[in-house]
């Protein structure tokens, strides 16, 4: 049995485990988390390293990416040095594959007609596979980079503003600590609404989910939500928020979706290559083969127990 954890450095409350077949192998997927704690992190991917088939990141970036560029974080880069054997990966191979044919799919299978949304991203260097798609699909967008990402009121409508700035801070933003500019630990439990003015002006929000759900207001009417990982939780905010549907990247399984960095392990783990040996190919053949789809998701829909329905494709 092939085993893929992520350790998170988000809140423990968050932890997940499940065994699942997939291509016929049958797989045990966990999320860990430890409540921001670097420490902790560290030696709980140390403690791993050797006896599972893939680690993941989570609640962090190796690297943000614009085009060609990858900028690493220097403290996630310390943390994870001492996984020394096993394949340790933060979901970016899934973010510029997976995440940009999931806009792809959608517009082609009419299930969103990007050109008619107003969409935002809230940061594009976390999301370069979504954000290349957005504009190809001709979508109206806010990039949330430096709102969201470093707390400048600037909305960025062109992805080569994004490129721009980017070249300039990223290279000085990756150096510092980076709690700084994501939620870790209990911070990801907060909400801080922010910028209320960008997401009334969206018909359309997507990207990371706990930059979503830390600075989205309590009116989310009418929208869609597009991003990776949704709880029974999740759901049911944006639920009471309003929210017309969500729309998941990752597959459901045990009821909920695993976050990126998990199911590119999984990828690697069927593979069994090393994440720097892994190409576009690799990853789009084998989505192919694995034939995961968006999942939609409508809101405001109880079950027949009166329950908050679960995920369905």
């Amino acid at each position: 049995m092939k085993r893929v954890v992520s350790i998170s450095l988000g809140t423990s409350k968050r932890n997940k485990k499940d065994e699942v077949e997939i291509l016929g192998e049958p797989f045990v997927l966990e999320r860990i988390g430890t409540d921001g704690d670097l420490d902790a992190f560290a030696n709980k991917l140390q403690e791993l390293d050797g006896k599972v088939d893939a680690l993941g990141v989570g609640g962090a970036d190796i690297y943000v990416v614009v085009e060609s560029k990858r900028y690493a974080f220097r403290q996630i880069q310390k943390l994870i040095a001492g996984v020394k054997q096993t394949p340790i990966v933060d979901g970016g191979g899934l973010k510029h594959t997976l995440e940009r044919e999931t806009i792809r799919s959608l517009q082609r299978d009419g299930v969103v007609d990007f050109t008619k949304e107003h969409v935002l991203l809230v940061s594009a260097v976390d999301r370069f596979g979504m954000a290349q798609a957005l504009v190809e699909a001709g979508a109206h967008i806010v990039f949330g980079d430096l709102l969201f990402g470093i707390g400048v009121p600037v909305s960025l409508t062109k992805y080569s503003q994004v490129k721009a700035i980017g070249s300039v801070v990223l290279p000085v933003i990756t150096k510092l600590p980076f709690k700084w500019f994501y939620p870790t630990g209990e911070k990801q439990e907060q909400r801080t609404p922010k910028y209320p003015k960008v997401f009334a002006w969206s018909t359309l929000v997507c990207g990371d989910w706990h930059y979503i759900r830390r600075y989205m207001p309590n009116d989310m009417a009418g929208k869609t939500i597009i991003t990776q990982t949704l709880r029974k939780a999740d759901l049911e905010l944006l639920e009471k928020s309003g929210a017309a549907r969500a729309i998941t990247t990752t597959p459901v399984i045990g009821g909920e979706t695993f976050a990126t960095n998990v199911m590119e392990g999984v990828i690697i783990a069927l593979l069994g290559k090393r994440p720097e040996e892994m190409v576009e190919k690799d990853y789009l053949d084998t989505l192919a083969r694995l034939g995961w789809k968006p999942n939609v998701i409508p809101l405001g829909q109880p079950d027949a127990s009166g329950k908050f329905l679960s995920p369905a494709t």
